[in-house]
């Protein structure tokens, strides 16, 4: 029996260079030459399915490939780590991938997307996790290549956990013996079901958020700022998926997707739908709660500054009553301190009237000063 994949083969394959050695440097060889097989370090899985039950689970990548080519009619399921570049090489010239998708996989921080090049669907994806700890979000990557025989996950981040997806399509080889579409959807599924858990945790942070506000903790400016710019990530996560996901309900028709799992797709694509407005509206919420914590801080500012002026007020009116008072008493003393010098000669010192004018003249200045001042309200 020929081989399937052979006759799939294109001229993808020669735009790949060849795959490097284990010290980065790239052998000579020619076109016909076999492609040197990577190690199985980022290898976290490779097991091979026929009608949804496993029967046979290779330990490297070159057993996986001549699994597959002694059982034609199987499928299969390639689950890698952060894998190296030689084994992306290994993995594109065995299954015709794509050269831009090989790239694309090969680091992480690609935008969710969903391509398709010739019988092999491209799709990004972006997971979550919610980390009660830290109280903040924690994105990981999804690659994955959907073949008419193969599926590959390439995985760049602790989420999502690729091994429940696994353990569940087993236990449903109904649903596993459906093919490589099925797999995709169990880990788009996988995905969107672990943005709930994040929905969740938001939830609770901006509840805690609003009673911090209010409460008029300092802090909570930067929270709210920290929590915002996670919602941009999570917003960039899960809106594309809602247009990724219309567009393979478009293709149902056309690559005569089962009707069983037409409904299934549709129901994550529900999901999908509901966490992307429930992000749209945590960061509606996160952008009205920062606008009320900077009105409420302003007028706390308001207040402080209100309470300093009306204290100097206060001050500057005791102020002034102070010093009407320093200068009412100065003008007694000034006459006083004049007239004890004890000099020979001092106008009045020697006249009968000296000491009643004296006192008069104190009496008339101090009472000249609090009428003065009590007409400017100093007194």
């Amino acid at each position: 029996m020929p081989d399937r994949r052979s006759t799939r083969k294109s001229v993808w394959r020669r735009a790949l260079p060849p795959p490097p050695d284990p010290d980065g440097s790239h052998p000579p060889g020619t076109p016909g030459d076999p492609p040197k097989t990577a190690e199985v370090a980022s290898v976290v899985q490779a097991v091979l399915y026929r009608d949804g039950v496993r029967v046979y689970a290779p330990d490297t990548l070159a057993e996986t490939y001549r699994a597959l080519r002694e059982r034609p009619a199987g499928m299969a399921w390639i689950g890698l780590a952060r894998p190296t570049e030689a084994e992306l090489h290994s993995l594109a010239a065995e299954f015709d991938l794509h050269p831009l998708a090989v790239e694309d996989a090969k680091e992480a921080h690609q935008r969710p997307k969903l391509e398709r090049y010739g019988e092999t669907l491209f799709v990004v994806l972006r997971a979550a996790r919610y980390l009660d700890a830290p109280e903040e979000i924690d994105f990981g990557e999804l690659h994955v290549f959907v073949g008419p025989d193969f599926v590959i996950t390439v995985r760049h981040g602790a989420a999502p956990d690729l091994s429940a997806v696994r353990r569940r399509m087993e236990e449903t080889p109904e649903l596993l013996a459906l093919g490589p579409e099925a797999v995709l959807y169990a880990i788009l599924d996988a995905v969107v079901d672990g943005y709930l858990p994040v929905v969740a945790g938001v939830q609770n942070d901006i509840d805690e958020i609003e009673t911090e506000v209010f409460r008029g903790d300092p802090a909570v400016s930067r929270r709210i700022y920290e929590l915002s710019r996670e919602m941009v990530e999570f917003q960039r996560a899960t809106r594309p998926l809602v247009g990724m996901l219309h567009g393979l309900m478009a293709g149902f028709s056309k690559y005569g997707t089962d009707d069983e799992l037409q409904r299934y797709l549709r129901d994550v694509a529900d999901h999908v739908t509901h966490t992307s407005e429930r992000v749209d509206g945590f960061r509606q919420a996160l952008t009205e709660i920062l606008t009320v914590n900077a009105t409420l801080v302003s007028q706390q500012q308001n207040a402080e500054m209100r309470a300093l002026a009306e204290a100097g007020f206060e001050q500057n009116e005791e102020i002034k009553k102070i010093s009407s008072w320093a200068a009412i008493l100065f003008a007694p003393t000034l006459v006083g301190t004049i007239y004890g010098m004890n000099f020979s000669h001092m106008p009045e010192l020697h006249w009968g009237f000296g000491y009643p004018f004296a006192i008069g003249l104190m009496g008339v200045v101090c009472a000249s000063l609090y009428v003065i001042f009590k007409r400017r309200d100093w007194l």
